[in-house]
């Protein structure tokens, strides 16, 4: 198995394998699976900003993604990040999702952030928090039902990780480019 950057080519898997927690699950709030020109639009604009959108693959197969993405797009913001990771049904609970956050946590330190933010749909996502617990995310908050899927209320889990020192040291890069806003 292999982390790497996606590519256009990776969209398919990566808009099946997203369609399927979209359908089935309670990790994105969405309800209706995005369009494969969708999906891709979604990479691009990722990508566009320097920050890392990735895929596990191993044999062609994509066994899941995982991005990071501006957490608000306000300017104070520029130096914190949000994490996103999709495994494929078949392939949870081998190590995909730690690999991919480990090289998303490398990246964004790389890009001099200082702190990632895991906003976790369910309470009851074991997988989701305990990966991210296994890389140093400390869970700061429970938001109980801000979201109605699959006809029940949904809670949010809110955890942290400092990069780069975190708040006790002074940042030594631009941080993210939010457009202007």
């Amino acid at each position: 198995m292999i982390v790497r950057p996606a590519t256009e080519a990776d969209t398919p898997q990566v808009q099946t394998i997203y369609g399927h927690h979209v359908s089935h699950g309670l990790g994105t709030f969405e309800e209706t699976p995005p369009s494969l020109d969708d999906m891709g639009g979604r990479m691009s604009a990722i990508q566009a900003r320097g920050l890392p959108y990735l895929v596990a693959e191993a044999d062609g197969v994509v066994l899941g993604f995982a991005y990071a993405g501006p957490f608000r797009l306000r300017a104070a913001y520029r130096y914190t990040a949000e994490d996103s990771i999709y495994i494929h049904p078949d392939h949870r609970g081998r190590g995909v999702g730690k690999l991919l956050l480990q090289a998303i946590i490398e990246a964004c330190e790389g890009l001099g952030l200082h702190q990632l933010l895991a906003v976790i749909g369910d309470s009851a996502n074991a997988g989701s928090i305990g990966v991210h617990r296994s890389c140093g995310f400390e869970m700061v908050g429970v938001t109980k039902g801000l979201g109605f899927k699959h006809d029940r209320w949904v809670d949010v889990v809110l955890m942290q990780r400092a990069l780069n020192g975190g708040v006790d040291s002074a940042p030594a890069a631009p941080g993210l480019d939010l457009g202007g806003v």
